[in-house]
C-alpha cells in the first residue's frame, strides 16, 4: 500500500509520495529511476501460504492477488559438487512442484507480473500496456486473465509462437502484433504510440516501474532468507538488466534489514550471444 513507502529520485535523493503509478520523478527532467523506500526495516516472510506476497513487506502492493508463487532456493549437491563448491546455493523461478515451485508459465517474468498487477491503484479503469517477446507476455497475461486487470500486449509477429497457455486467456486480456520481420524493439515502439492515448491506457514501464524491480528482487529475498545471510556471489542471466538493479536494490534493504550480513554482494552478469546489449557496451566504454 502506498503509505508503507515513499519513492525516492535515484539521481537528486528527493524523497516524494507515490500518487498513484509514478515512472519517474514529476519534477525531475533528467534521466533517472525512482526506488520505494519502505517503513518496515525488517522483513517479515515466514508465511509460505502468501506465494511470492510472503514477501509484501518490501513490495509496493495494494492489493493480493490469487495464485502467485514464490522463487525456491536449494542447497545445491550436483552442480556444487561438480564445480568443487562446498556453500552453493540455486534460486529457482519457474515450475518444478518437487521442489515446491509453482510458477505456472515456467517463468521468472510471474515475478515481475504479480507484483505490478498488484501494485496498479484501486480504481483504475485504464488498460495496462506492455511489450513483450514471449515471457513477459505470458505472464501478464496470465495474472491479468484470472484477476480480470485489462492488458493490451504488443508482440513481435514472429514471436507468436512463443506465447503458449495452458488455457484461453480471458477477453479482458488483448494482443496487437508487429508486421512479420520486426522485433521487441518495434513492438515497444508501437506501444509507446498507443500509450500516447493517456485516457484509455497507462504503460507498465518496465525497468522505470518500481513494483517491476522489486518483484524480480524476491530472488534474493529467497536467497538470502533461505541461507540466513547475504550472498558473497549472485549470478545471473540478463536481457536488458533489470534484474542485476533489482538484485542490488534487494541487497540493500537487506543489509538495512540487520539480520543478515552489512557487504554488498559481487554480482556476476551474464548474457547469450546474439543478444549482448551490456556486454558491448562495457567493452565499448559507451551508452550507444
Amino acid at each position: 500500500m502506498a503509505e508503507a513507502y515513499v519513492l525516492q529520485n535515484c539521481a537528486t535523493g528527493r524523497v516524494f509520495e507515490d500518487s498513484g503509478w509514478l515512472l519517474s520523478d514529476p519534477r525531475y527532467t533528467g534521466h533517472s529511476l525512482i526506488r520505494a523506500l519502505y517503513h518496515k526495516k525488517q522483513l517479515h516472510y515466514s508465511d509460505h501460504d502468501k506465494g511470492i506476497y510472503r514477501f509484501a513487506d518490501w513490495m509496493p502492493v495494494n492489493r493480493i492477488l490469487k495464485d502467485s508463487a514464490a522463487p525456491v532456493t536449494y542447497k545445491s549437491e550436483g552442480l556444487a559438487s561438480h564445480l568443487g563448491l562446498k556453500n552453493l546455493y540455486i534460486t529457482f523461478s519457474g515450475y518444478w512442484p518437487e521442489r515446491g515451485a509453482f510458477m505456472k508459465t515456467c517463468s521468472f517474468k510471474e515475478t515481475e507480473a504479480y507484483s505490478v498487477c498488484a501494485h496498479i491503484p484501486e480504481g483504475e479503469k485504464r488498460t495496462m500496456v506492455v511489450a513483450s517477446a514471449g515471457n513477459t507476455a505470458r505472464a501478464f497475461a496470465k495474472v491479468c486473465s484470472e484477476n480480470k486487470i485489462p492488458l493490451l500486449l504488443f508482440v513481435p509477429y514472429d514471436n507468436l509462437d512463443t506465447l503458449w497457455f495452458n488455457k484461453e486467456p480471458d477477453p479482458c486480456v488483448q494482443s496487437v502484433c508487429s508486421p512479420p520481420g520486426t522485433d521487441y524493439f518495434d513492438a515497444i515502439e508501437l506501444s509507446n504510440t498507443i500509450c500516447e492515448n493517456t485516457n484509455r491506457y497507462f504503460a507498465e514501464g518496465g525497468a522505470k516501474n518500481i513494483a517491476r524491480r522489486d518483484g524480480m528482487g524476491t530472488t534474493v529475498l529467497s536467497a538470502t532468507t533461505f541461507i540466513g545471510r547475504i550472498p558473497d556471489y549472485y549470478f545471473q542471466a540478463v536481457g536488458s538488466g533489470t534484474g542485476v538493479i533489482a538484485a542490488w536494490e534487494a541487497n540493500k534493504r537487506l543489509i538495512g534489514d540487520g539480520r543478515f550480513g552489512n557487504h554488498l554482494m559481487r554480482l556476476v552478469a551474464s548474457q547469450n550471444a546474439p543478444f549482448l546489449p551490456i556486454y558491448e557496451a562495457w567493452k565499448t566504454s559507451g551508452r550507444e
